[in-house]
Order: structure tokens, then C-alpha cells, then sequence
């Protein structure tokens, strides 16, 4: 059976010039958003990361380098709380303590810190992935301070407590992981692949590092500046 096929009628002029003036208000539109401070185009193939161009794929690694030496250590050096200090406070008041001296990447995220202090290698912990130094330092009770060496880092506690990164500055939560990595790179790049740990133990150092407080009797730190004396 043939099926019946009805002409279209032809759009009259009236109605070619409606939908002409359709797109031209889109564009319009689409343009006025682009000009308008604060209000933007988002193309969703091209995801920009922190510190990036449009379009531009985050790097971690030329993020963390851009911002170590020039952002990093000073804030760390400035805001860093003598050992003595902000040990004794978390064991008499963990909650107080840590509102006055710590930092949350987000509600309910553990509180991370920044310390500095000086001490003498007690103990070389190297035999596994994340190796550490044990450090006695006097005044902070029965804390034992651990100095991370690697060569693995775990945590984000470089990138949180140091005060200025925060999620909204990235485009995804793979980002904000990345950008965390990529400053424990930098530690094992910058601290760590200096020392010599075969012959550290017995010798005094002065360190400024971060921690998240997860057991109140065994910091591990992350040191963002380590020297070693005699």
C-alpha cells in the first residue's frame, strides 16, 4: 500500500525572519556570558586544573615546583609551632588544641598541623616503604616524634595545613589528591634524598614539618625543612 505523502508548505517570510532572529538572540546571548566578568562558557572536554590555562590538563608536579620554595617553606617556616608548645596542648586539651593550632581540609577531615623543632636521632626505621627517624625531643612529654623519610609519603598533610590550598582552587577531587602527591615529591626531592641516613643516628636536627593527628602518642611528620648537625 502507497503511503500518502502531504507537502510541507513553504515557512512565509514572517516566519523565516522569527527563527532568523531566534539565533541571533542565542548568540547574543552566548556572547554577553563570555563578557560578563564572572560568568563563563564551560566546555565540558576541557577541564582546567589550579594554576592552569584553559584547556589546559592539571600538572601536578609544575604546580608543586611553582609554589614550594616561594610559598611552601616560607609559610610553613612562618606559622610552624614549636614542638614544645603544641604537644603539651593536644594532651591536655585535644579538641581546644587543635582548633587554636590545627587546620581542616573539610568538616569532619582529621586536623593537620605544622611543627618545628630540634631533637637527637634516637632510632633509623629504613626497611620498608615508609621509613622514618625517630626524634627525642625534650619538653613534649611522652609523644614520640617520628620523621618521615620514605621513600614512600603517605597523607596530605603538607598540602592542608599549610593554610592556603584549598578544593575550591581545583577542578576535581583527582586534582586536589594529585597536587597533595606531588608536594610529597617534593619533600623526598628537596628534604629527604639530601641526608644520609646510614650515619644519622646520634646527630641532632632541627626540622619544620606537618602531621595530621591520628594517634596523639606517635606523630609521624612529614619535614618540609630538616637540618642535620653534629
Amino acid at each position: 500500500m502507497r503511503q500518502r505523502v502531504t507537502p510541507q508548505r513553504p515557512m512565509t517570510t514572517g516566519a523565516r525572519r522569527a527563527r532568523l532572529g531566534l539565533v541571533g538572540l542565542a548568540l547574543a546571548l552566548v556572547t554577553t556570558a563570555c563578557s560578563v566578568p564572572g560568568v563563563y562558557v564551560v566546555e565540558q572536554d576541557g577541564a582546567t586544573g589550579a594554576g592552569s590555562g584553559a584547556n589546559a590538563k592539571f600538572d601536578p608536579t609544575a604546580y608543586a615546583d611553582k609554589i614550594w620554595a616561594s610559598k611552601v617553606v616560607p609559610a610553613a617556616t612562618k606559622d610552624a609551632v614549636e614542638a614544645t608548645t603544641l604537644l603539651p596542648a593536644l594532651q591536655a586539651d585535644r579538641v581546644g588544641a587543635s582548633k587554636q593550632y590545627g587546620k581542616q581540609a573539610g568538616s569532619g577531615a582529621p586536623y593537620s598541623f605544622l611543627i618545628k623543632g630540634s631533637g637527637t636521632v634516637t632510632a633509623v626505621s629504613s626497611g620498608n616503604d615508609v621509613g622514618s627517624i625517630q626524634v627525642e625531643v625534650e619538653g613534649v612529654g611522652k609523644t614520640q616524634l617520628n620523621l618521615a623519610v620514605g621513600p614512600a609519603f603517605v597523607g596530605t598533610a603538607v598540602r592542608d595545613a599549610v593554610g592556603f590550598i584549598e578544593f575550591g582552587q581545583f577542578t576535581n577531587q583527582i586534582d586536589y589528591a594529585d597536587a597533595a602527591t606531588a608536594l610529597n615529591s617534593k619533600v623526598k626531592a628537596t628534604v629527604i634524598n639530601t641526608l644520609d641516613l646510614s650515619t644519622i643516628k646520634g646527630k641532632r636536627v632541627t626540622f619544620v614539618g606537618a602531621f595530621q593527628l591520628l594517634d596523639p602518642s606517635s606523630l609521624l611528620i612529614t619535614p618540609i625543612t630538616l637540618q642535620v648537625g653534629s
